[in-house]
């Protein structure tokens, strides 16, 4: 996402952005989280960076020169970015937006294709008076109709995800689509802005993120060609889904602006969707498609919708 205050050249013939940034103050920003929220993202982020280093070596990320700092297009917003690689990590990668309305947080880490790690995943979107809330280790395969990946990652974890269900209820409707993409500890929830909230919530994050650094620490780096390659295949799918279908599209359009929205869901956020392969949206998710071939936006599948959480207390999907 790219923020106001930012002037930025297009250049179609070359497909690539020069953007000057104009960051607010310290202080200017710091103010957003002392009068309207009781959270502030950055420790969360400073929590995963320091934790991390403790089990691996972190390196700055190429997409970090890029992207970094920005202001919004009216000037009362910032946006933060954090990149960084490791031996087993493709990418580990954050975004904090920061206005006087809202707080947003966007944090994942994707492993190298030689693992088959679930991918790391926190989306926390906060205002003065509600928060949306995902938190999960997404499944890299098929953890519905394959058992040894849900066995081999998520098992054991059931507990984890029980313990934080009893403070964080089901967050409403979900689509059979997008049901694929979670776990059965996924956190996905609603909440209203309490300290008490952000404490649990922050309590989670930590927990989850330790068991993510522990699953990336075991996990032997394959190297039969073909199961890399579906791992990639797999990851690729999972981006190729998240740039079409991410929710906060929206925001970082009103934000910044279509051209730089989109830069940033591809290039950033979503990076890899047009490095680790060639399959489109419509070749992966071809229920989507309209008439002539065009992209379906609404969805119109055929499929359940999941007012409830569909796994019961032993990880068993219920939606079948």
């Amino acid at each position: 996402m790219g923020f106001g205050g930012s002037s930025f050249s297009f250049s179609s013939s070359s497909s690539t952005f020069s953007l000057q940034h104009t960051v607010l103050p310290l202080k200017r920003r710091n103010c957003y989280l002392q009068t309207c929220f009781s959270v502030s993202y950055h420790k969360f982020v400073d929590f995963a960076l320091d934790e991390t280093n403790l089990h691996t070596h972190l390196l700055p990320s190429p997409l970090q020169e890029k992207y970094n700092s920005m202001n919004s297009s009216d000037g009362k917003g910032t946006l933060s970015m954090l990149s960084f690689e490791a031996a087993k990590i493709r990418l580990l990668r954050s975004l904090i937006i920061e206005t006087e309305k809202m707080q947003v947080l966007d944090f994942a880490v994707f492993p190298k294709a030689e693992c088959d790690v679930p991918i790391f995943c926190a989306n926390f979107f906060t205002s003065a008076k509600t928060n949306i809330i995902v938190l999960d280790l997404n499944p890299l395969h098929d953890i519905i109709n394959q058992e040894d990946y849900k066995e081999k990652y998520f098992k054991s974890l059931i507990p984890l995800g029980l313990k934080y269900a009893e403070h964080f209820p089901w967050g409403g409707k979900l689509t059979s689509e997008s049901i694929k993409f979670f776990s059965p500890i996924v956190i996905w929830t609603r909440f209203t802005s309490s300290p008490q909230n952000y404490d649990i919530l922050y309590s989670a994050f930590r927990d989850y993120y330790k068991i993510w650094l522990e699953l990336i620490d075991t996990a032997v780096e394959e190297t039969d060609k073909y199961q890399i390659s579906r791992n990639l295949e797999a990851q690729h799918r999972y981006l190729t889904w998240r740039t079409e279908k991410d929710p906060g599209h929206a925001v970082l359009k009103k934000l910044i602006g279509d051209i730089l929205a989109k830069d940033l869901l591809s290039g950033f956020l979503f990076n890899g969707v047009d490095e680790l392969g060639s399959k489109t949206f419509n070749d992966y998710f071809p229920q989507y498609l309209g008439e002539e071939g065009t992209l379906n936006k609404k969805g119109g599948v055929v499929g359940k919708s999941f007012e409830n959480r569909p796994w019961d207390a032993r990880g068993n999907f219920l939606g079948q």
